[in-house]
């Protein structure tokens, strides 16, 4: 497996964009990021384009619809599952639009939810999250790393670049935590014990590593990441966002030391998500991840080596202006880790 299939001093995106334009947005990001692209995801354009229904179009033989509580599985593909998989089609055309223009890129990152978020987000036929029926789970997973593998085989030929995928966990907390609500609303789900969260997400990392060929990425935006369950899992990188590690405690710090100490690369939420107040400088926005490589020991060139800087979060909620500028500035951040600046 490739230790780091991204050039040194890239920078890359979480995922969302704003906006309903996918020749719009891969253009802007293969514009932007030409070292390390992804493929937009654009929620804007409503039911099967949000990261839950989304993923839920690479599902083979199982099919999904939409139902008051949200997605729900269904007996036979309709409508919803239908405008899932055009969607994410009319994506990779405009990838393929984005590259032809661009040229081919080193790698190319695909997002998809982990089996954790997948099983959380949607229901079995009586209502329950599929999350609560093991065997339901192991069902989607085996299904949706099916579909993954049809996915990344179609994103390398049309765009002649290795995929690296990104599995997007944001309910992972809340499975571990058992703070997922039941049918009823009243109650919560039981908390998943770590071995078993931890087993699945093995398995599922080790299979699309075998797929691919190269490290697989997990992206939790919680405020406290479970670095050392993600490591343990077998992720060759994790992404954060570095803000929500102010105050993080002396455990946490210490996970974050030992994973990057290990080879794991970080992907360092750094640009603001959304518009900030006041645009802030370079200087700035590399500061906290100045300050964590310094806090925990490492040479900043550590940076350079096992950081790929990225927006805070997925901007599918800023203004395509700052959407720009965020994708800019992840750009310059990532040419600053390798070549800082004398005022760093």
């Amino acid at each position: 497996m490739t230790e780091r299939p991204w050039p040194a001093g890239a920078a890359t995106g979480i995922g969302s964009m704003p906006g309903t334009d996918p020749v719009e947005a891969a253009a802007v990001v293969f514009g932007e990021l030409p070292g390390f692209p992804y493929v937009p995801e654009l929620p804007a354009r409503g039911v099967g384009a949000d990261l839950v229904g989304r993923t839920a179009a690479l599902l083979v033989d199982l099919a999904i619809e939409v139902v008051p509580s949200g997605y729900r599985v269904a007996g036979r593909p309709g409508h919803e599952h239908r405008r899932g998989r055009d969607l994410l089609q009319w994506d990779l055309d405009a990838v393929q639009a984005a590259r032809e223009n661009a040229g081919a890129p080193a790698v190319l990152k695909t997002q998809i939810a982990g089996p954790w978020t997948l099983g959380a987000g949607i229901e079995l036929a009586r209502g329950h999250r599929v999350l609560t029926d093991r065997g339901a789970l192991r069902d989607f997973t085996a299904s949706l790393l099916d579909g993954l593998a049809q996915h990344v085989a179609e994103l390398t030929a049309r765009t002649d670049a290795p995929v690296v995928v990104q599995l997007d966990e944001p309910s992972l907390p809340a499975v571990r935590a058992g703070k997922l609500s039941t049918p009823s609303g009243y109650g919560n789900v039981p908390a998943v014990p770590e071995p078993e969260v931890r087993e699945l997400l093995a398995t599922t990392i080790e299979r699309i590593g075998a797929l691919t060929g190269q490290p697989v990425i997990v992206h939790c935006c919680a405020p406290r990441p479970p670095i050392a369950l993600l490591r343990a899992a077998g992720a060759g990188a994790i992404a954060l966002d570095v803000s929500l590690l102010a105050g993080a405690s002396a455990e946490l710090l210490d996970e974050i030391g030992e994973a990057w100490d290990s080879g794991i690369s970080f992907f360092l939420g750094l640009v603001p998500a959304t518009d900030p107040v006041t645009a802030p400088g370079l200087k700035d926005l590399a500061s906290p991840a100045l300050k964590l490589v310094d806090r925990l020991g490492f040479n900043r060139s550590i940076l350079a080596e096992r950081a790929v800087p990225t927006p805070a979060c997925g901007l599918a909620g800023a203004t395509n202006e700052w959407m720009r500028r965020a994708l800019a500035l992840s750009s310059d951040l990532g040419k600053g880790f390798v070549e800082p600046p004398e005022n760093w």
